[in-house]
């Protein structure tokens, strides 16, 4: 019996591999492996991949002693061995590099052995890696409270009458900068863009309800303080004249807690939900800012603020209704959780 030891991260870059491999003959040699490291005796591997014991043997053999998992001659054995590959993928899944020349040099320092650059990138990707931005997350986060909070939010939508909203609230700050993103251009051709980085900006304070996207209720003031949020309350009352109690989920900046602001909304009937500290993964609304830019920002080079202004108002006014069921998918409380960074 061949014992194989897999650490969590080695089985993830087997399990990515097997999702990819196109050779089915490939994918078996990959599932034997993954069986027998996860303590599966040879003849029940060989039974459930319907292949004979000797098959399975020689399979995972090839992978212990030479990291082979295609088929008759595909491809040449890893200059690491099973230990050290394991060793390898934990390190990458700790530390991130920019360039492979620096995994070059690591694996060199380490192990004393060369790869070249384009042998060292075959390797990564065989082993689950592709280069790609990772998920920056705020600092300051605490997961335990976003966790009591969604917990929270559940069983508050769902043991709600359909008269009782719950709103997510939030103010954004556009600017008149053109905004620059990618986007499907020719190989091969530069596509100019004319920008202006001018500082004029607009104080925007909205409020969705999820799936009902077009009662959104968005203004734009001079600027944002306890006033105007008490203001934009008096407005979100309007909208829901016929609620009694509105549930209102918002962030924790201070013009969102005075006492002037916490007192109007008791006087209205609004219940006040306080997100944690830098959560802006569980405010719905983040989401719709970003289509804000989609619609209204994006490659616009937007000569005016006045113009400007237009853009945006013509967005909550206009577009946002003509799109909005195309949105319900997008914006929603799948809350994404965040992971703490190592």
């Amino acid at each position: 019996m061949i014992d194989i030891f897999l650490t969590p991260e080695h089985k993830t870059a087997l399990e990515v591999r097997h999702t990819k491999a196109r050779d089915g003959r490939e994918r078996d040699r990959i599932k034997a492996v993954l069986l027998c490291g996860e303590g599966w005796p040879i003849a029940k591997i060989a039974q459930a991949l319907r292949k004979s014991e000797a098959s399975i043997t020689w399979h995972i053999g090839d992978y212990a002693k030479r990291l082979k998992l295609k088929p008759a001659g595909g491809g040449s054995a890893s200059h690491l061995n099973t230990e050290q590959t394991q060793q390898l993928v934990a390190h990458l899944s700790d530390i991130t590099y920019l360039h492979t020349h620096q995994i070059v040099a690591y694996i060199q320092k380490t192990w004393k052995i060369t790869y070249s650059v384009s042998g060292l990138n075959k390797w990564l990707h065989h082993n689950g890696f592709s280069y790609k931005q990772p998920k920056g997350v705020p600092h300051k986060f605490d997961d335990q409270k976003q966790s009591v909070f969604i917990e929270e939010y559940e069983r508050l939508r769902d043991s709600l009458p359909d008269d009782e909203p719950i709103l997510f609230m939030d103010a954004v700050h556009p600017t008149q900068a053109t905004e620059v993103s990618s986007g499907w251009i020719r190989k091969g051709v530069d596509k100019p863009i004319e920008t202006t980085d001018s500082r004029t900006r607009m104080n925007v304070v909205g409020a969705v309800r999820l799936n009902y996207l077009t009662e959104a209720v968005v203004l734009d003031y001079e600027t944002v303080n306890g006033s105007t949020i008490m203001d934009f309350l008096e407005h979100v009352k309007q909208k829901y004249l016929s609620s009694h109690t509105i549930h209102l989920v918002l962030d924790g900046a201070g013009y969102h807690r005075t006492k002037e602001v916490k007192y109007k909304a008791t006087e209205l009937g609004i219940i006040l939900h306080y997100l944690p500290h830098y959560s802006p993964n569980l405010n719905p609304i983040e989401r719709l800012w970003k289509v804000i830019n989609e619609y209204a920002r994006n490659y616009r080079y937007i000569s005016t603020g006045k113009e400007f202004r237009q853009h945006n108002r013509h967005f909550f006014s206009v577009t946002l209704s003509d799109i909005a069921d195309t949105l319900n998918s997008r914006i929603n409380d799948n809350f994404q959780v965040l992971e703490t960074a190592n």
